[in-house]
């Protein structure tokens, strides 16, 4: 009816008038400047099929998680680091056997409280070194690149069996990663120091779409959406000090505007947020450096997050992984090279934390992967087939013929979900 379409019409304009600040953000974590994206979501959970929270953190670039986990109790671990074992004063014990990065205060403080743990010497199925195949294996789920071309993580959200544009999934960044992609449609956010466009042309739009539902529905919870982000943000999201610092500050306020869309009742349960920078060929470092920097800003985030989710914190799982690990020994520019197994982290009040599980290698050179690796023992499927199962209610049949495909031999990994 005209009148109706004239009342949506002025909800739209009165709250894009309204608004007073503009979202700023430092760029998408370790990216550069990012647009404002908006597809797909469709802000209507009254019966929403999950009401746990699920944030999968990608680690682009192959972490070495024997930076950040360090196996300080391994007999073999200063040699075989060949300079890059982590000094005492680097790392705080978290167990009598594995450390933390001094830089990772915040997850080691959740580690200790229960909220937090670790997956050592974990891997995908694949066994080469290329960031691409390894992104893909890792994102699609398969046991090879290219075997499957959508992301093991939309399949899962095809499992509720909810309208594919129910919007029950999001993508921090600027382009959807192959993990969220497939038949279900989600929603996307990126942080940016333009904000949404002038109220002009949103009003412009408005009247385009008027007599379109969906992209009329789509301009409105985009906006919606924009605006939950926004008020997170607070003060425009300006970034101010040295570089480290920056990417400090934009790791925590984009984590926040995560936090804050993920706990509004209406918004979206599952999201996939990128970080990049982890290709530690050069200067890696040990108290200070690359992947130093790196792991203080991730931490950053990590300890936002928990603020941002604030009372859903107990039904929040944060799982972080990387494609692929990086060489032992250090290498001849004083960083490592591409590997094979490294560790992932896991976070959440629906975490059964405390501890890192593992089933540990060592690192004696007899046990080394071709001489040279970090042994994997441990499928990174392992570990989101137990999440996908034990926090987020789908069955395990499923989830073994739909989600994760010929990968019967991958058990779930047990315990590490409060249930």
């Amino acid at each position: 009816m005209p009148g109706e379409n004239e009342t949506d019409k002025k909800k739209l304009i009165d709250a894009i008038i309204s608004r007073r600040r503009v979202l700023q953000g430092a760029g998408m974590l370790a990216a550069g400047a990012m647009l404002p994206l908006f597809s797909g979501m469709k802000v209507a959970f009254a019966d929403a099929p999950v009401e746990q929270r699920f944030i999968f953190v990608i680690l682009r670039g192959a972490m070495d998680g024997l930076g950040a986990i360090p196996p300080y109790g391994d007999r073999h671990y200063k040699e075989a680091r060949n300079g890059l074992a982590l000094p005492s004063s680097a790392y705080a014990p978290i167990t009598d056997f594995f450390g933390a990065h001094k830089n990772l205060a915040n997850f080691t403080q959740m580690f200790k409280s229960g909220e937090a743990a670790a997956v050592q010497a974990v891997s995908t199925p694949y066994r080469e070194r290329s960031h691409f195949d390894a992104q893909n294996v890792l994102e699609s789920g398969g046991d090879a690149p290219h075997l499957i071309k959508t992301g093991w993580l939309n399949r899962a959200l095809a499992l509720y069996g909810a309208p594919r544009d129910s919007g029950l999934g999001i993508s921090i960044g600027q382009t959807i990663p192959l993990s969220m992609q497939g038949d279900v449609s989600v929603g996307t956010w990126a942080p940016s120091a333009q904000g949404l466009p002038e109220d002009t042309l949103l009003i412009a739009l408005d009247k385009i779409y008027q007599h379109d539902p969906l992209l009329h529905g789509a301009l409105v919870q985009a906006v919606d959406v924009h605006n939950i982000a926004d008020d997170a943000l607070g003060n425009g999201g300006k970034m101010r000090g040295n570089a480290n610092l920056r990417n400090k500050q934009a790791m925590q306020k984009t984590v926040q505007a995560v936090g804050r869309i993920l706990s509004d009742p209406k918004g979206p349960r599952i999201a996939t947020i990128e970080v990049g920078g982890w290709d530690t060929h050069a200067q890696q470092g040990t108290e200070n450096g690359a992947l130093p920097n790196n792991l203080a800003a991730l931490d950053a985030g990590f300890g936002e997050i928990k603020k941002a989710m604030g009372r859903l914190w107990g039904k929040t799982v944060v799982f972080a992984a990387t494609e692929f690990g990086r060489t032992v020994a250090q290498n001849g520019t004083n960083g490592t090279d591409h590997g094979t197994a490294s560790c992932a982290f896991l976070l959440g009040g629906a975490v059964r934390g405390g501890k890192v599980y593992t089933k540990w290698p060592g690192l004696d050179k007899t046990q080394l992967y071709q001489n040279r690796d970090l042994r994997p023992t441990t499928d990174i499927r392992q570990v989101a087939k137990a999440i996908l199962t034990d926090h987020l209610g789908l069955p395990s049949r499923d989830i073994d013929a739909r989600v994760f495909p010929d990968s019967s031999d991958a058990r779930a990994l047990e315990g590490i979900i409060r249930t």
